[in-house]
């Protein structure tokens, strides 16, 4: 049977060639396209779970309703309270409450690998006549740096410098060059209506984002010093041996705490819905490529089943059974799907290795060269064979079908 689908195919080169031709670049656009969108995406959650906390423990603040405080006004006398203008702002907590519970619980967690209490304040850097409004971290450097990767975008100085004490500040490239600035210079730096307060420059760090490079970074004690919050923390930034079970704790967490407390795919789900819709289109282009394939396999043996009628006489008058002959036609797709494919994640994989050869992304430490992130996961070309083979299969059905149910009689009435 074998032999014969062989030969049958070997007889329309042209359009054998075709069809091989649709499932090869089905099964090459499949891996490609793939490789391009997973790499991307484990590039993007790589950069999200080591350049951010991937458990976000805050000071929790929630917006007033209209109806919130009518329980305080509400009494024997007066059973409805009517507001002229009602509530409005926030209601919470400034501050992390009771900082030192929750270092004493990751502690002893052994699911949590480092932690870092941090106090965040609005500032305004000052130097000569130049200001810029900005924000001003405080933390401890040893201790953000095993949370973050702070310490790896460092371009001038050590992230640890700040830990000295002394008030040191390290700054964002964007923020130092929008205030003039160089290391070893001192900035006036003032939280409010409070007077400034010089602190000197001693390292700059650069994203690449213009937003996270217009930040600055200070110990803990100094910005709780400048802000005259002493012992006040508004986040600790924790991170775990094990990302992926950051939204399980961070969940359970919330349920015996007054704090809010997000992971980092919590707060990054409009990341994960394109996400979602990337893969949608990823899939509905390789199955339009696929589909397409397929047609051209239905129509190869089709025309083979018209044009091997008489053979498909003799084969069952010679005592070939109907599922001997569904076999000999339904192989041949499987053949096209199966050479198609093979050669397609073949070359697919070559053009993947060749894509990551390509300067295109910008350099970060975990990317020195700038180059295409292509994932190459084996499970990417198993998917891509599996949908050849259905592709093929289905495609080659409704033909093997048609020819098992010919017998030898109704092939002579019809002239064939």
């Amino acid at each position: 049977m074998i032999f014969l689908a062989f030969r049958y195919l070997l007889e329309r080169k042209r359009q054998t060639f075709f069809t091989l031709f649709g499932v090869f670049l089905g099964s090459m656009a499949y891996v490609s396209v793939s490789g391009f969108f997973v790499g991307f995406h484990e590039y993007v959650i790589q950069q999200l779970v080591n350049n951010s906390a991937q458990v976000h423990i805050q000071a929790k603040q929630d917006y007033l309703t209209t109806h919130q405080l009518d329980e305080a006004f509400y009494s024997k006398a007066y059973h409805h309270v009517f507001w002229e203008d009602p509530p409005s702002g926030t209601i919470g907590f400034l501050e992390v409450q009771n900082p030192q519970s929750w270092y004493e619980r990751l502690k002893q967690d052994p699911r949590v690998e480092a932690f870092s209490p941090i106090m965040g304040a609005p500032v305004l850097f000052t130097l000569a006549k130049i200001s810029v409004s900005s924000s001003l971290t405080g933390c401890d450097p040893y201790q953000q740096s095993k949370v973050t990767s702070i310490a790896d975008y460092m371009v001038e100085g050590k992230f640890i410098d700040i830990g000295a004490g002394g008030n040191r500040v390290i700054l964002g490239d964007e923020l130092m060059k929008r205030l003039g600035a160089g290391v070893g210079q001192t900035v006036q730096v003032s939280v409010g209506n409070a007077e400034s307060t010089p602190f000197k420059v001693v390292g700059r760090y650069y994203f690449g984002n213009r937003a996270a490079d217009s930040m600055a970074f200070g110990s803990l004690q100094d910005v709780q010093k400048l802000n005259r919050t002493p012992n006040r923390v508004t986040e600790i930034a924790v991170r775990l041996k094990d990302y992926t079970q950051a939204a399980s704790m961070a969940t359970a967490w919330s349920e015996i705490t007054p704090e809010r407390t997000e992971s980092w795919d919590q707060q990054n789900l409009n990341f994960f819905y394109m996400i979602r819709i990337q893969n949608a289109l990823r899939f509905s282009m390789i199955a339009a490529i696929l589909i397409v394939a397929g047609f051209g396999i239905y129509n190869v043996l089709n025309m083979t089943v018209n044009q091997k009628r008489q053979d498909i006489a003799i084969l069952r008058s010679m005592g070939y059974d109907t599922l001997e002959i569904i076999t000999l036609f339904f192989s041949q797709g499987l053949i096209l799907g199966s050479i198609g494919a093979a050669f397609g994640l073949f070359f697919g994989y070559l053009f993947c290795r060749y894509l990551k050869t390509i300067s295109f992304m910008m350099k970060t430490a975990s990317n020195p060269n700038g180059n295409l992130m292509i994932s190459l996961d084996p499970s990417l070309y198993v998917q891509g064979a599996i949908l050849a083979l259905l592709a093929a299969s289905f495609a080659s059905i409704l033909p093997a079908r048609s020819a098992g149910k010919l017998t030898p009689i109704e092939i002579i009435r019809s002239g064939g």
